[in-house]
């Protein structure tokens, strides 16, 4: 059920927290004879904080939702923990999407919540939270957890502050805990030293990450060109996205023999190189992780270069593949 409120393609009128009382009424009401509702899609819709509890209310009794986006609702500081708490003993819920709450507090109490579920929910896959405003403080809460948790396979953290101490706990996750296969740390500020971190931790034999995303980060040749030798030493990684950092000639040239070479495949990638008097380039394709892009023609959801996540998360939930 999609009920995006936000989509410039179509005229829509979005959903007021009183409609929500609504719905999340009939859904808690109606959870053991509906079964066939998996996923709940309320991108766009101002529910704001009253919506939002509405929502976690529900969870409380519904056990038939697998995937919930409440991203770009406007959720504030209360709902996001109550998602956070109702999640610690929901076992239906596979993937939630809290992303771009309204945040008051520097003091992250949504991300020590959210870590404090990842110790004892062993059930969810998908974790979306980004533009939670998250410095390497929680980011530290949630890899504590992590290196407890062993079923969360897609960590969501773009449009965040975190920085090289953030990818280093991060790094520690992947050297230690195997489960976590795609990561999003899209428009963060990890540098070098960061990049360096995780291509380290991709390195080692036994990880599992195929996809990382790290456009927008300020990272140049060192931490890139660790990542590509990091690529060929474990093969596991196949999805890796750059945009938007300091693409120089090195850097250019190692993904251009990648690409040549077939060990990255140009739809599995957000950049395509070309030459040009006899200098290596990176031009920009629209290639990336996310399920859900504002711009994308109906028909673009489909595309698995556009969409990568889509691909990626089906091997682990074949049961919610796209229809």
């Amino acid at each position: 059920l999609k009920l995006a409120g936000n989509d410039h393609l179509k005229q829509v009128f979005t959903l007021t927290d009183n409609d929500l009382l609504v719905l999340s009424k009939l859904l808690r009401n109606n959870s053991t004879q509906n079964a066939t509702l998996k996923r709940l899609r309320m991108t766009g819709n101002k529910i704001e904080n009253k919506g939002g509890m509405h929502f976690a209310s529900m969870l409380q009794i519904n056990n038939t939702l697998a995937e919930l986006d409440l991203s770009d609702c406007d959720l504030g500081t209360q709902s996001v923990i109550a998602f956070s708490i109702v999640l610690n003993n929901n076992r239906s819920i596979r993937s939630v999407n809290v992303s771009r709450p309204i945040l008051f507090s520097l003091q992250e109490e949504p991300t020590v919540h959210m870590a404090r579920m990842l110790v004892v929910n062993q059930t969810l896959r998908e974790l979306h939270m980004g533009k939670h405003g998250m410095t390497d403080s929680g980011v530290e809460r949630l890899c504590e957890a992590l290196m407890q948790n062993h079923t969360l396979h897609y960590l969501d953290l773009r449009c965040n502050r975190i920085t090289r101490d953030g990818a280093k706990c991060l790094a520690e996750v992947l050297k230690q805990n195997g489960t976590l296969e795609i990561l999003d740390l899209a428009s963060n500020r990890i540098e070098d030293e960061g990049a360096v971190y995780l291509s380290e931790a991709i390195a080692q034999p036994h990880s599992k990450l195929r996809a990382l995303a790290i456009p927008s980060n300020s990272i140049a040749t060192v931490g890139l060109v660790s990542l590509t030798k990091a690529m060929n030493v474990n093969p596991c990684l196949t999805h890796i996205y750059i945009w938007g950092n300091r693409l120089e000639e090195p850097v250019c040239m190692a993904f251009s023999h990648l690409i040549a070479s077939r060990r990255l495949l140009k739809e599995h990638t957000d950049v395509f190189p070309y030459e040009a008097d006899g200098r290596f380039y990176l031009a920009e394709v629209f290639h990336g992780l996310r399920q859900h892009y504002y711009w994308t023609p109906s028909s673009g959801d489909r595309d698995p270069a556009c969409n990568a996540a889509l691909a990626l998360k089906t091997l682990h939930s074949p049961h919610l593949q796209p229809s």
